[in-house]
């Protein structure tokens, strides 16, 4: 009875403990948001609706389940600028197959702006503009995923899991160090395919340490901005994409994949449908393949309503292009999104390489 007690009493205390931590914590609308932008060019081309379809190297970032599918170690390099240039995002990824029921992989994600002009110190003692103490710092936030994948005993049915470290970095001024989890399922039955990703399943947590010597530099430079510390720690709610795919193939040489996916947060946002518990935009995307060694996409995505300067409201969305070319475990990709200039996001060129290991072994 007294080891029941004392066991009752500890495991109240961790409730507690727990349940404090959490509330003293700040849940963000928008956190991590580098880790939304996707990988891989052909991805991007079909707008990002791959969820259901994804069986390479690069299901580590969009459905982890999809990785069993791969056959022999693959390798994914991947980069795009964004803000005409300014911000560069970058993609490694490396999976393998550990028997013919599992695989894992490991990948890397960057997008950093370099160089940017640190005038804090501009203004000298005297009050006069010194040049010479202008200095340069970079942003960047990293993100390192393990990933593993499993097929399960019913046909069809796999599943993928992720564990992620997130490291963010603002010059010498602050830091980050966050952790996170993502869990994903994929069916297949014939032509179809569906496929679910819960990305920061258990939420996902970042711990900045802010340099006071540094902040105090700036602080009150601005009457009413930046007057005391920001807080230092952040929860990512779960998000959702959850899609539906099928493949047409013809006369052996032509292939046709099609796919629509909802894209779902559990807070209120610009997205096409939304309320304040939950938001969902649709995207949807198309795969024509041929001799599975030329390919065309397309897709549309980012439905989003957009206030107007005149006060009306708009829906916008984004369409992308891309191509792709594959040759002896080569293949190399290319996609424009937002062509056209039809959403509130700025237009990218993507291009990604792909690698099946396994040529250089002959």
């Amino acid at each position: 009875m007294h080891k029941n007690n004392t066991l009752k009493k500890t495991l109240l205390v961790c409730i507690l403990l727990v349940s404090s931590l959490l509330s003293a914590q700040t849940v963000r609308k928008y956190s991590n948001e580098f880790l939304n932008i996707g990988v891989d060019a052909g991805a991007f081309g079909m707008a990002n609706a791959v969820v259901a379809s994804t069986n390479d190297v690069n299901a580590s970032y969009w459905n982890p389940a999809g990785l069993v599918d791969i056959e022999t170690s693959e390798l994914s390099l991947m980069h795009a600028s964004y803000f005409a240039n300014i911000a560069n995002y970058d993609y490694a990824a490396f999976a393998m197959p550990l028997d013919n029921e599992s695989a894992i992989g490991l990948s890397i994600i960057r997008f950093g702006v370099d160089d940017i002009l640190n005038t804090t110190q501009l203004i000298d003692n005297q009050g006069q503009i010194n040049y010479d103490r202008i200095s340069l710092f970079s942003t960047a936030d990293y993100a390192f995923t393990v990933s593993y994948a499993k097929r399960l005993p019913l046909d069809g049915l796999n599943v993928g899991v992720n564990a992620k470290v997130v490291r963010r970095i603002i010059g010498d001024f602050a830091s980050s160090w966050g952790f996170g989890f993502d869990a994903a399922i994929q069916f297949k039955s014939k032509k179809w395919q569906v496929g679910l990703m819960a990305r920061d399943i258990t939420t996902s947590f970042n711990a900045w340490s802010i340099d006071q010597e540094k902040f105090s530099e700036i602080q009150g430079a601005v009457d009413g901005q930046n007057q005391e510390l920001p807080e230092t720690t952040e929860i990512t709610i779960p998000k959702l994409q959850m899609g539906v795919a099928r493949r047409f193939i013809y006369h052996h040489d032509f292939s046709f994949l099609t796919e629509i996916d909802l894209n779902v947060r559990f807070t209120q946002t610009n997205d096409l449908i939304s309320s304040s518990s939950v938001s969902i935009t649709p995207s949807f995307g198309f795969e024509f393949g041929y001799i599975d060694m030329i390919y065309l996409r397309g897709g549309m995505g980012n439905f989003q309503t957009i206030q107007q300067l005149d006060g009306l409201e708009s829906t916008g969305f984004q369409p992308n292009i891309g191509v792709g070319f594959a040759y002896k475990g080569i293949q190399i990709d290319y996609a424009l999104t937002d062509i056209g200039d039809q959403s509130a996001a700025l237009y990218s060129n993507v291009f990604s390489l792909k690698l099946d290991l396994s040529i250089f072994k002959n």
